[in-house]
């Protein structure tokens, strides 16, 4: 089921299925801000990453009891439905609790809570994580909104750049052929540049994972007039941008990631896969995904 917030900017919805945003309507302009998920091209809208982000090592991971897990990329959140919690006029906040379902894919208790505040023209998406069993939770997390591109029929996908706050020299992780770390060397995607110009020749080779940025934001520029879609990557460790190859672009993905996906010969088991955090019983973790819609 979708639900509906607004205020005097932006008016956002989100579906229940995957507690995904899948429309930020500018209400001055009427114009949709987030990719509309044609099965064509790409048939999400922002899926959120959990409890991985990427591909597993193999495609599956051994748990802790000992038995082995298939897991498809990006994990099981984005594909289930999400309860309702909290609807006000400006908020909305959906949770994902362990079942019998998932600990037939993923054995261990967790309550995944996400909340979609509007604040001017920031959509803040905070999503957090409880520990509601026994055994330490360990697990992976992912934003992966897409941007619709050009933001007007007056613009076309080149007259857009990737904008850093500050200069870059941005390394990348290597996932190419197999969306697996560790099968070819790191690169560099520039040195000492603040911004990326954006075409469909960038994604050939799928997405690029830059390592440890300084910038506190990443922007979505249109140059020609300043109008910019501002991302939030401080405190992520690994921050993505991806769209498919097809010309022309029809959309950006600004992916904040706290994990990263599986090696090409690294460990299968769970306990062993960099994550986000690991908690304790009880214990609680949280982040924030601030997007501006600077028009």
């Amino acid at each position: 089921m979708r639900y509906a917030i607004e205020n005097e900017f932006i008016r956002l919805t989100i579906d229940s299925l995957g507690a995904e945003m899948v429309s930020a309507v500018d209400r001055a302009t009427g114009s949709e801000m987030i990719w509309c998920a044609d099965p064509a091209v790409w048939n999400r809208h922002a899926p959120i990453l959990f409890p991985y982000a990427g591909k597993l090592t193999g495609g599956h991971f051994k748990a802790a009891d000992g038995k082995l897990y298939e897991g498809k990329q990006h994990g099981f959140a984005r594909d289930m439905e999400h309860t309702l919690l909290i609807q006000t006029g400006h908020e909305l906040t959906f949770e994902l609790a362990s079942s019998d379902k998932t600990r037939a894919i993923w054995p261990y208790d967790f309550a995944l809570r996400t909340t979609f505040t509007l604040e001017g023209r920031h959509v803040r998406h905070t999503v957090s994580v409880r520990n509601t069993g026994r055994e330490t939770l360990r697990f992976g997390l992912g934003f992966h909104p897409g941007f619709t591109l050009p933001f007007d029929d007056k613009h076309t996908d080149a007259d857009y750049d990737i904008l850093f706050d500050t200069v870059e020299s941005p390394l990348c992780l290597n996932t190419a052929p197999n969306g697996l770390i560790g099968a070819a060397p790191d690169y560099y995607l520039g040195r000492n540049i603040t911004r990326i110009p954006l075409s469909a020749e960038l994604f050939a080779r799928d997405s690029h994972c830059m390592v440890n940025l300084k910038s506190q934001s990443l922007c979505v520029l249109e140059r020609d007039t300043g109008r910019r879609i501002r991302v939030n990557i401080a405190d992520f460790p690994y921050t993505l941008i991806w769209s498919t190859p097809q010309k022309p672009m029809r959309f950006i993905c600004v992916e904040p990631w706290h994990s990263i996906p599986g090696e090409d010969d690294g460990p299968i088991e769970w306990e062993q896969k960099p994550c986000a955090a690991s908690l304790e019983a009880g214990e609680s973790w949280q982040t924030t995904l601030d997007m501006a819609f600077e028009r």
